[in-house]
This record gives C-alpha cells, sequence and structure tokens, in this order.
C-alpha cells in the first residue's frame, strides 16, 4: 500500500497548506532581513524596509524559491509540480531582477528630468512647467546579486521547511510494535 502524506486528511491540508506557509513566511523573512541589509548600508534602523519593493535579499526570489525546493523535497524533482514551481519561480525571478530593475531606473531618470525641467522653466517665463506632487517611484526591481541571495535563502528555508515537516510526520505515525512490547503478558 503507497500512503502520501500529502493525502493523509484532506481537512488538515485544507487548513495547513505546508508550502503555502513556507512561501508566504520565506518572504516575510526575507522583507525582515532588508531592515537588517538596510542598516549595514545606511547605518539607521528604520522599519521602511519592511514594506519596500527592492533591496537585500529579494523577497521575490526567496518566497519562488523556497517553494520550489519545498515542492521538490515533497514530491520529488521529476514531478508536474516541482517542474511549475521551478518554471514560474524562474519567471518571477528572472522580472524582479529584469524588468522591474530597468523600469526604476527610467523612473530615477524621469524623476532627473522633471527637476531639469522646473530649473528650466525658471528661466524660461513662456514655458509652462507643472512638478508633480510626488516622484516616481524609482526603488521597484533587484540587482541580480539581490535575487541570487533571495534565491539561496529560499531554496535553504524550503529544505529546511520540509525537512521540519518530515520530522513531525514521522514522530506523529504510530511505530510498528515489535517482540519486546509483548514480553509482559
Amino acid at each position: 500500500m503507497v500512503t502520501n502524506r500529502l493525502y493523509i486528511s484532506d481537512r488538515r491540508r485544507f487548513l495547513v497548506n505546508r508550502g503555502v506557509w513556507t512561501s508566504l513566511s520565506a518572504i516575510g523573512v526575507a522583507q525582515a532581513l532588508k531592515i537588517v541589509t538596510h542598516k549595514k548600508l545606511t547605518g539607521k534602523w528604520e522599519l521602511k524596509p519592511l514594506v519596500q519593493t527592492g533591496g537585500m535579499p529579494s523577497s521575490h526570489s526567496a518566497g519562488v524559491a523556497s517553494l520550489a525546493a519545498y515542492v521538490a523535497a515533497n514530491r520529488g524533482t521529476r514531478h508536474i509540480e516541482t517542474a511549475l514551481a521551478i518554471v514560474f519561480g524562474t519567471i518571477v525571478m528572472y522580472d524582479a531582477q529584469g524588468v522591474r530593475r530597468h523600469t526604476g531606473e527610467i523612473a530615477r531618470l524621469v524623476n532627473d528630468l522633471e527637476d531639469h525641467f522646473e530649473i528650466i522653466s525658471d528661466d524660461y517665463p513662456s514655458l509652462q512647467f507643472e512638478k508633480r506632487d510626488k516622484e516616481l517611484k524609482e526603488l521597484l526591481g533587484h540587482q541580480p546579486l539581490e535575487v541570487l541571495a533571495g534565491g539561496i535563502f529560499g531554496i535553504l528555508y524550503g529544505i529546511a521547511s520540509a525537512k521540519l515537516e518530515d520530522r513531525k510526520y514521522e514522530t506523529d505515525q504510530p511505530q510498528p510494535m515489535i517482540a519486546k512490547d509483548f514480553k509482559g503478558e
């Protein structure tokens, strides 16, 4: 008889999807680590990095890498769920350090251009220029090193979560009776 620990109890599986919790908690821990790396870079303790995008480590990468590692540890590397987690995780990580980072760089250029237009408009009164109340957000994506760090952290976190689940699963299972258990009867 083949049993799969993922399907022991549909009710328990519905209430506690360890893969989802692993991924979400990896994102949370990675966001919290941004406070520490921000302190190292600036010398100031701030909570702002906890809710910002960008920064070290990438929480996007940590979340998808932890899910992929968790699924691989539970289902095996040849399972379709592992393939899906890896492919979609790779897309998210590529996007975090590619498109989103470049969008942030363009936002920085637009903000600088707007500052220059403001200076020029002072010299030329006929040039109508109205400054925006708020600048474009510049920190959107990640540097490749931030994505790599988030990915490595996520893989280790996902494997650790799977191992902890395995340990809990093994201790929850009834142990087979052996001959010495019957000696006192």
